[in-house]
């Protein structure tokens, strides 16, 4: 009788600790499907395995200046390039800019046989009905914001020698404390110094900007774009993308293109700062809106997600830094020691670049290359490589003088 209660007892016990396992797998189950996938149960490495969406390989990134898009650039080069996917490339750096886009400056474009792309993502200015002539209906349409203050401040160095407005005055101070006696709209880059990012929308900067007409305006990119990211919080934007693209984390590991020597940034005044808001109203009122429209994306993926996969991010650039990179980071272009990859050199700003370790090995090698080539470089090479697959990367011998990285 004594033993037969305590088999009964045994018995009972092994059902309590199945049933609380039980009960803590349902837990985590539901805990990591709230935000509607089941990612979060396993180790990054693991991901690819649990993923029930395809990769989108249809995709226009408009390129807008001077937002952190050459970096972008570089992450869908990349992508492309190993995915063996067709680029339209312009017949020179930039499809006809800064005039609206048309078919007629891509590279090789033949209308006669409806000929579509994966992938176009070069500065244009955009317009819609001669992008749709290249893309599938399903391409995934994206950009990228920046501040305008910050945007301003960059914009002022690269373009002093450009832009006729900013050439007429020695400091920025001194154009925003009377803008209107050194600009003109119809002068030559005056999209380089008033509300650049509307502009490469394909809208017109020197508008007055009336309610009714920016939130048209703010509607219709709205209606067309998927997704807008937002530089100062690239990290984020990546983890988004990703997301969004169905991509792995590692497909958007970056190393940041086209630095600015800290020599040549100028620190701003709150004073300057609002005189560069009043300035550029339209795209202060376009950020605004889509700075709101990211962290609503934001709360949507999940905030803790969010900055669990920023870390992951993170340390995946740093394993690729320790790997690729001489010293970890960016260097003056003085300091390049490979000049055939030294980031083409425009205004006052001086534009950092890389230099490799140099034990690395071959496949390494031309992995770590590919995350520091410059965009014009990388550009030449897709070029090469859609008549020659087998090109490798090189200096660009020949790069336009007016190219507006």
């Amino acid at each position: 009788m004594f033993s037969c209660w305590k088999g009964r007892t045994r018995k009972i016990f092994l059902m309590l600790v199945v049933a609380s396992c039980l009960t803590f797998v349902a837990w985590s189950v539901y805990r990591s499907t709230v935000n509607g996938r089941w990612s979060d149960m396993f180790p990054q490495g693991e991901r690819s395995l649990e993923k029930t969406c395809q990769p989108k390989t249809h995709l226009l990134f408009l390129k807008t200046h001077k937002t952190a898009s050459s970096t972008l650039l570089n992450i869908i080069y990349r992508f492309g390039e190993a995915r063996n996917l067709t680029f339209a490339l312009p017949v020179s750096y930039q499809f006809g800019y800064p005039q609206l886009f048309h078919t007629r400056t891509v590279k090789s474009y033949n209308a006669k046989i409806n000929q579509e792309y994966h992938i176009i993502c070069n500065h244009m200015r955009f317009y819609q009905p001669q992008v749709e002539k290249l893309m599938p209906n399903d391409t995934f349409y994206f950009s990228i914001l920046r501040s305008p203050v910050t945007w301003m401040e960059s914009s002022f160095a690269y373009y002093k020698g450009t832009a006729s407005a900013f050439s007429k005055v020695k400091s920025l101070e001194q154009f925003l404390n009377d803008p209107w006696s050194h600009y003109s709209p119809n002068s030559h880059g005056s999209h380089y110094v008033r509300n650049s990012m509307w502009f490469d929308f394909g809208f017109d900067h020197n508008s007055d900007g009336t309610p009714a007409y920016v939130d048209a305006v703010i509607r219709k990119i709205d209606n067309i774009f998927h997704l807008i990211l937002i530089a100062e919080y690239f990290d984020q934007s990546m983890v988004l993308l990703q997301d969004a693209l169905c991509w792995d984390l590692d497909d958007v590991v970056s190393f940041k293109l086209n630095p600015r020597s800290s020599s040549t940034v100028m620190p701003l005044s709150e004073t300057t700062a609002g005189q560069i808001r009043a300035w550029n109203a339209l795209d202060w009122k376009l950020y605004l809106h889509f700075n709101r429209t990211f962290w609503q994306k934001v709360d949507l993926y999940g905030r803790q997600r969010m900055s669990e996969d920023v870390v992951l991010l993170k340390e995946a650039r740093q394993k690729m830094k320790d790997l690729c990179l001489q010293g970890g980071k960016p260097v003056d272009p003085s300091q390049i020691l490979d000049k055939s990859i030294k980031p083409f050199q425009y205004g006052r700003a001086h534009i950092q670049g890389y230099n490799l370790n140099t034990n690395l090995t071959t496949a390494n090698r031309e992995k770590c290359l590919r995350m520091i080539l410059p965009e014009l470089n990388y550009k030449d090479l897709l070029a090469a490589k859609a008549h020659h697959p087998a090109a490798r990367p090189k200096g660009a011998s020949s790069m336009e003088k007016d190219t507006k990285l």
